[in-house]
């Protein structure tokens, strides 16, 4: 019996743990991200070869409820190189696949407490896309500030640190 490769599990031969393809570190930037959500996106096969190809930009995109359904819109997944006339429209709106209690509770917060649903990351999870959607609430622009000082403060810190007693 041939021994199995590294990261696959013994009934499936499917490979196992999450690939990272995109992250939208403007959304941390610009919103506070309160709580996550995992759903799949219903794709075609040249996107998912884009996916794999790592070319997907995620900024100034959004998910919205239409029709009863969550659409992630703005999400711009570059057509597939090797893609003939079936290739995809990069813009195109995506339907997220979630459950229906889930999507009825993100509606009620979106509608009453105004916050914003925006992806902050795409990976693969066991050969599958996925889409992490943040709920998200405006920053201010001195909370922008804010969070940039802080972080400047943090990395002088860390060199501090790094240099240890060599400031005599």
């Amino acid at each position: 019996m041939r021994p199995l490769p590294v990261g696959y599990t013994p009934l499936t031969m499917k490979p196992t743990g999450v690939k990272l393809i995109a992250q939208n570190k403007k959304a941390f930037h610009d919103y506070f991200i309160e709580e996550t959500l995992e759903a799949g996106i219903a794709l075609t096969g040249t996107e998912v070869k884009s996916l794999r190809a790592g070319r997907v930009n995620l900024r100034d995109s959004y998910a919205a409820v239409e029709n009863g359904e969550l659409w992630l819109i703005g999400v711009h997944i570059s057509p597939y190189e090797q893609g003939n006339i079936f290739n995809h429209d990069p813009l195109r709106n995506r339907k997220l696949l979630v459950h229906a209690h889930e999507l009825r509770r993100l509606f009620g917060k979106v509608q009453v407490a105004g916050y914003t649903m925006v992806p902050t990351k795409m990976y693969f999870k066991d050969g599958r896309a996925k889409v992490e959607i943040g709920l998200a609430k405006g920053k201010a622009t001195y909370d922008k500030r804010q969070a940039l000082a802080k972080k400047e403060a943090d990395r002088d810190m860390e060199r501090a640190f790094r240099r240890g007693d060599r400031d005599d």
